[in-house]
């Protein structure tokens, strides 16, 4: 065996029990198709779902294997093994790998059933997990090794994990989630992604007495504080203690070195009267020595790190692990193991973010506060059953997918310009998934985020909702352009559209650099990339010609690699001025720069993250061009410094008027001696730019001003300032105190366990199960010596004498 076999599958037909062989399926709907040994059940049920060519939602209820039994005399009886987990999955191919001579084959019997899309709210309850394959990030860089780095249950200085282990109880999200506001969430700059990568901190100290000695009678606010201070003295001091006493009422350390050289001891207690911790007995200085110089700290842990480190998380969640090894190093002169650093930034997050496990618990509790307090927001959230065995939970789900856009930015996108820009971004978060981004662009260039979506994977499952979703409820105008990459999972879910995403309702384009980058790596030619970015940017149809004849002639495969594609969902000259000239989806990558620190914290915290940064952006934005409409002017920015450069371009153009209506112009650059044909009727010019960017070019101003027309009535409306307030005119809603919010009564979510991370680094210890393995493929172990099963060449008595000693 090769490490593949043929699986035939019979699906919803008639299970025969009793025949002479046993157990035999029986199905008009047979198929079959190859599949790895190392198949794992999630991977079989998505294969079963796509060989169905069906249109609508499939889910596999059952699964059962014809398993082949060897009887007496050697026959084969059929029996039915149902293939539920992991574990059955395995078995069968090992039974497989014992029978494939006589059996040469794998026969499952398969029953699907449709999946039904059920309303509750905003909720919509999926149980197809079809497709829900995520594309890792295969990067070995320090950033992607940070997000997938998973620490065990201990660390070095016996810290208890990040999080206990998953329990079956749930807990409904309350009043008690935390849910302030960090800094992090309203700080809002959208040349982040030009920001350095390691900004520098400034050390933050614990206050303690003037010497950094305690004293009888200090008090502290609680059993913490009052041990933190003392771990804090005791790092500083280079020193170490052991608990002596530790009960709820009283803490007693004493020095490592006690009564052998030091005497050093500390005694704090609860004082009821005074409601707080008092230092009750101290000895005074140390008077030991430490023998050896370490470069850690036993107390020095993960948990007084998270401490230490908690207002650079607040300011950055997204904190290299580096910078924070240096930070410690800084603040006390020791240098902790990158596993601690990473521990103490997970333990971090989780306190001031809530944690993991909580954040989807209380999710969808935040959302219908939202939606309640800001209404024609929309919310859509798909979830899968949680089985306990073969039992399905009840009132838990699994969060498969949610979608969110808040009712200003819905506003907002009716008076951009008609065109979006989509792309996702992994998370780098204790779960893995993407999240899905949508962009608008205002009248001065400004960056309007209108949806997003928190999804597995970008599938065509994936894309399908994001789009429809979008669609739906967001992007309702027609003649609307969007712009992503050449993703097949986007083309399909552009086709399952309805014919919502294609023309004449919308044109999707491809970003440009994608289309470079595909074509490197398919033909490995990199002089020819700028080539063929440059025929995408072709305005004119001559140009365009141009361009790729010049690429023809250097291999005929390339040019037809380029018409596969289509002119008009990539050439400039070909999409009719749907693109606006934006030619790539940088939008959304600007976006995603700035959206780069909400990527590393739980799932409710980056959703809050968008509601408050939004907020600060339509704060800001509405205050500037309320400015800018009471100074006077009818124009934004952009497009006002874009006329002063055209008036100043227009004074060596030459006009000749072709028409007594004067819409049809000839002009001539004196410098250059080209002639150009300009339509003011059509709002064309050779040239490009006039119907690709709807704002008056240095040849519409020089017709407009050989003419004496008013060059203003070529100026597109979305440009003008009126336009531009109107996208930051709506608010959002203060969502108040959730002490005062009504309770959640919907079912509490959980995340897929299917997509927490695993660690890199060494695997687990395999040596075992692969000795089993080969045993089992290899068959009985057969002496060469004396013929006999069970044991090798080397052990065989005869070779070693009942003494075991060698003959």
């Amino acid at each position: 065996m090769e490490g593949t076999t043929n699986l035939v599958v019979y699906s919803n037909g008639e299970i025969i029990h009793n025949t002479d062989e046993g157990v035999r399926f029986v199905s008009q709907n047979l198929f079959s198709f190859v599949v790895p040994c190392t198949m794992t059940l999630m991977e079989l049920q998505n294969g079963l779902c796509k060989s169905m060519e069906n249109s609508t939602l499939m889910k596999v209820s059952r699964i059962l294997y014809q398993n082949p039994i060897v009887v007496f005399g050697g026959l084969i009886q059929f029996d039915v093994m149902p293939i539920t987990d992991e574990a059955s999955m395995q078995n069968m191919f090992q039974i497989h790998r014992q029978t494939q001579m006589r059996h040469p084959q794998i026969e499952v019997y398969v029953e699907f059933e449709t999946v039904e899309a059920v309303a509750v709210q905003n909720d919509t309850d999926i149980h197809d997990d079809r497709g829900a394959v995520y594309e890792g990030m295969n990067s070995d860089s320090e950033e992607d090794f940070e997000a997938t780095y998973e620490a065990g249950d201990e660390d070095e200085d016996g810290d208890a994990g990040v999080e206990a282990a998953a329990e079956n109880v749930v807990v409904r999200p309350s009043s008690s989630q935390p849910m302030d506001v960090p800094p992090f969430m309203r700080e809002l700059n959208l040349e982040a992604m030009h920001a350095p990568e390691f900004p520098e901190y400034t050390n933050i100290g614990i206050t303690d007495a003037e010497d950094g000695e305690f004293r009888i009678g200090m008090e502290y606010s609680s059993r913490k504080s009052v041990v933190a201070a003392i771990r804090s003295f005791t790092i500083a001091k280079g020193v170490d203690y052991e608990v002596y006493e530790s009960e709820p009422q009283t803490f007693y350390a004493k020095c490592k070195m006690y009564r052998r050289g030091c005497d050093w001891l500390i005694r704090a207690s609860l004082i009821q009267k005074k409601c707080c911790w008092e230092i009750r007995r101290y000895n005074g200085r140390h008077t030991c020595t430490i023998g050896t110089i370490s470069q850690d700290h036993s107390k020095l842990d993960s948990d007084t790190v998270a401490d230490a480190i908690r207002p650079l998380v607040e300011t950055d969640p997204s904190i290299k692990v580096k910078s924070i090894i240096a930070e410690v190093q800084s603040r006390f002169n020791y240098t902790i193991s990158y596993r601690k650093a990473w521990l103490a930034k997970q333990k971090s997050i989780a306190n001031i973010f809530s944690g993991w496990e909580d954040s989807y618990q209380a999710l969808p509790w935040w959302l219908s506060i939202m939606v309640q307090k800001m209404p024609r927001s929309v919310v859509q959230i798909e979830t899968c059953p949680l089985y306990n065995g073969n039992e399905e939970a009840q009132g838990v789900k699994i969060l498969h997918r949610v979608f969110w856009s808040f009712n200003p930015c819905i506003r907002a996108f009716r008076h951009c310009k008609p065109l979006v820009q989509v792309d996702g971004t992994h998370l780098y978060k204790k779960y893995k998934g993407t999240l899905l981004v949508d962009v608008a662009q205002d009248g001065n260039q400004n960056i309007v985020p209108i949806a997003f979506a928190l999804v597995e994977g970008e599938t065509a499952d994936v894309w399908h909702f994001f789009l429809r979703n979008l669609r739906m409820y967001v992007v309702r105008k027609d003649g609307v352009g969007m712009i992503s990459d050449r993703h097949e999972s986007i083309r399909a879910a552009v086709n399952r559209s309805g014919g919502d995403w294609q023309p004449p309702r919308a044109w999707w384009m491809f970003c440009i650099r994608h289309i470079g980058s595909n074509f490197l790596r398919a033909f490995k030619v990199p002089h020819l990339q700028k080539l063929v970015v440059n025929i995408g940017y072709s305005r004119m149809v001559e140009e365009y010609n141009i361009n790729y004849k010049r690429l023809e002639e250097r291999g005929e495969a390339y040019a037809r690699w380029c018409d596969a594609i289509g002119r008009r969902h990539w050439v400039l000259a070909f999409n009719e001025g749907h693109r606006w000239g934006h030619m790539t989806t940088n939008l959304v990558e600007c976006i995603n720069s700035v959206l780069k620190g909400a990527r590393n914290i739980p799932v409710l915290a980056l959703v809050r993250a968008t509601y408050y940064r939004l907020n600060e952006l339509f704060m800001r934005k509405s205050a500037q061009t309320h400015e800018r409409k009471r100074a006077g002017y009818t124009y934004s920015v952009f497009v006002q410094q874009w006329i002063e450069v055209s008036m100043q371009q227009a004074g060596n153009i030459v006009v000749h008027r072709f028409d007594r209506r004067n819409e049809v112009f000839e002009v001539r650059k004196i410098t250059t001696g080209n002639v150009l044909v300009l339509d003011l009727a059509r709002r064309t010019c050779d040239y490009g730019h006039f119907q690709v960017e709807r704002i008056p070019c240095r040849h519409v101003i020089a017709c407009c001003a050989n003419q004496r027309l008013d060059w203003q009535l070529y100026v597109h409306d979305v440009y003008k300032m009126t336009e531009v307030r109107e996208v930051y005119r709506f608010e959002f809603t203060p969502l108040g105190d959730p002490d005062t919010w009504p309770a959640y009564e919907g079912p509490t979510l959980v995340a897929n366990p299917r997509l927490r991370r695993t660690s890199k680094g060494r695997p687990k210890l395999t040596r075992y199960l692969n000795e089993m393995d080969s045993r089992d493929i290899r068959g009985p172990q057969i002496c060469r010596l004396c013929g006999a099963q069970g044991h090798s060449r080397s052990r065989c008595p005869q070779r070693t004498g009942p003494s075991g000693a060698g003959s």
